[in-house]
């Protein structure tokens, strides 16, 4: 599987791409080509010309969940007027309306909308998405320290209720050596959604991580993150977007961390 993270809120230095606040990560696995999430902006559309991805070729947008920074580019995905068959992958909450203190924090193209669009599946359940890679829909509570807090609200069936985020998301890869994980936010909690992986992949062997963990100040959570990253043996971990520094120095403390930015190649 190669990867490459399109949009980041880090660059690396003489290395002339933009960042922004938001996810974006092309990714192969053979002879499947992909996104998880499209940034906050066309910004996906300019760094994937700059890199040297042909996003013609792709043949599903997996959404990891449906806040704007994961899902605002999909505005000017269609407007480039792209394939009309590319599929769409999310969870069936991913596409409804969502504010925060009366600003709307959700797609700029709703479920309705989306479905003339594209091929539109939502699934709470796992989907195979390629040969070795597969959507882990809606992850459940696995441990006692990553609670599920509201982020605004929804539009469900026409009423407005508190939003968990219930359609927070990954994707796990599995080879012959273990799994690797791809995160947008972690909203769900990266401990939950590592160990769903690994029941949903029938393999305890946890080699890596990439995304964010939505993990801010060093709490008795990010501590607790810390020792069940340290249990399961993980080689490779590239906390980004919505980790900060004083989380992923914490971590470092105890597991190397590697730095991400817009152009990072990944092969596993």
């Amino acid at each position: 599987m190669k990867l490459k993270v399109l949009v980041d809120n880090n660059t690396y230095i003489d290395q002339y791409y933009c960042g922004e606040p938001a996810v974006s990560y092309y990714i192969e696995d053979e002879g499947t080509s992909l996104l998880l999430d499209v940034g906050y902006s066309d910004l996906f559309l300019k760094n994937s010309t700059a890199l040297g991805v042909d996003l013609e070729n792709i043949s599903a947008i997996v959404i990891s969940h449906g806040h704007d920074d994961h899902t605002r580019g999909l505005k000017y995905y269609f407007e480039k007027d792209h394939k009309k068959n590319i599929s769409i992958i999310a969870h069936p909450d991913a596409f409804n309306e969502k504010q925060i203190d009366n600003l709307k924090i959700c797609s700029p193209i709703l479920k309705e909308e989306l479905k003339e669009k594209c091929n539109l599946i939502l699934s709470k359940t796992p989907i195979k998405v390629s040969k070795n890679i597969t959507f882990l829909g809606e992850i459940p509570q696995m441990n006692d320290f990553e609670n599920r807090r509201s982020i605004g609200t929804q539009i469900v069936d026409e009423i407005l209720v508190d939003d968990y985020v219930m359609d927070d998301t990954a994707l796990a890869y599995k080879n012959e050596n273990g799994i690797y994980i791809i995160t947008g936010c972690s909203h769900s909690g990266i401990c939950n959604i590592i160990e769903y992986a690994k029941k949903v992949c029938k393999d305890d062997r946890v080699l890596g991580v990439i995304g964010g963990f939505h993990l801010f100040e060093v709490t008795e959570q990010v501590n607790k993150t810390i020792d069940y990253l340290r249990q399961n043996n993980l080689k490779e971990l590239y906390p980004c977007h919505c980790t900060s520094f004083s989380v992923r120095a914490e971590i470092n403390k105890t597991l190397p961390v590697k730095e991400v930015g817009v152009g990072l190649e990944i092969n596993w």
